[in-house]
């Protein structure tokens, strides 16, 4: 590819601008960027980075010289202001995150909406993805999937994404800090069951790349006991539920409120402390964990 990328004019829909160039880049390790990659950052007149330190160690490895400018989360309504103009210029843009695909929980969603909703042409560069790399690592067939990215800390939309999990007919992939790495093995194994199978993937591609597989209840003492590496990057796979696991779940239906008292008082019997065993009960059952306590 010489010069331009691709040379500006009419965008879709008739529409006269640059095209903005979505372009994924590696998750670690910088031998994974494509080709097609570099011939784009290397053509366009500006590429927009989330971190543009982490984004200079990749054009310095592959000699690109493209000017770079800051784009992040933080990012005020200037800059996305400055990116427009820009494309409606005619000029061409590359958008790059810090590792992996723009736009999977990545920042950048807003310029490409923004781009796209006044009909100018969006081009995707496809290349690495953790997600993808979780689900081939994780060991499991895996030809449906879902993505959930970051689960909520806490509360009602965290029970219930949790829940959706644990009942999902498709392998589920979420993303995680490792200091909650603990925490949400514990929900998940509670929600889904000790014995539904999971993969803990971290630093993928890097050096210390490690994919710890099993039971969602081992892997949550694993975690419990400091026998995890809580350092870097986490993707989580979670096993499809059965058909059969599907099929039970139905027929049992949901719990009642006194059924989940019953549940946590078995627990707290057994020697969990009752914090934990509301925690637990509350995660696998939807319900709510102040109203599990206030009857507790």
């Amino acid at each position: 590819m010489s010069g331009r990328a691709v040379a500006g004019g009419a965008a879709e829909g008739g529409v006269a601008g640059g095209q903005l160039y979505v372009v994924a880049t590696p998750i670690g390790n910088l031998g994974d960027v494509t080709y097609r990659a570099i011939e784009v950052l290397r053509a366009v007149p500006l590429v927009a980075a989330e971190d543009t330190r982490l984004t200079r160690r990749l054009f310095a490895r592959y000699g690109i010289e493209t000017h770079l400018v800051s784009y992040h989360a933080r990012s005020g309504p200037g800059r996305e202001a400055e990116l427009l103009a820009h494309l409606r210029s005619g000029r061409d843009l590359a958008l790059v995150t810090d590792a992996g695909t723009p736009l999977v929980s990545d920042p950048g969603g807003e310029l490409v909406s923004a781009w796209a909703a006044e009909g100018g042409r969006v081009v995707p560069i496809p290349g690495p993805s953790a997600v993808l790399a979780a689900l081939v690592a994780s060991g499991m067939a895996a030809a449906r999937w879902t993505f959930e990215g970051f689960l909520p800390r806490s509360g009602r939309e965290r029970r219930e994404r949790l829940a959706r999990i644990a009942a999902d007919e498709r392998a589920c992939v979420i993303y995680e800090a490792p200091s909650r790495i603990p925490a949400t093995l514990a929900d998940l194994a509670a929600a889904a069951g000790a014995e539904r199978r999971a993969a803990v993937c971290r630093e993928l591609t890097k050096l210390h790349e490690e994919v710890v597989r099993g039971p969602l209840g081992d892997l949550a003492a694993r975690a419990a006991a400091d026998g995890l590496t809580l350092r870097g990057e986490f993707a989580v796979v979670v096993e499809a539920v059965s058909a059969a696991e599907s099929a039970a779940r139905a027929r049992a239906g949901a719990p009642t409120m006194d059924e989940a008292r019953t549940e946590v008082d078995s627990l707290v019997a057994s020697g969990a402390k009752r914090s934990d065993a509301v925690r637990q009960v509350a995660a696998s059952t939807g319900l709510d964990r102040r109203e599990l306590y206030r009857r507790g």
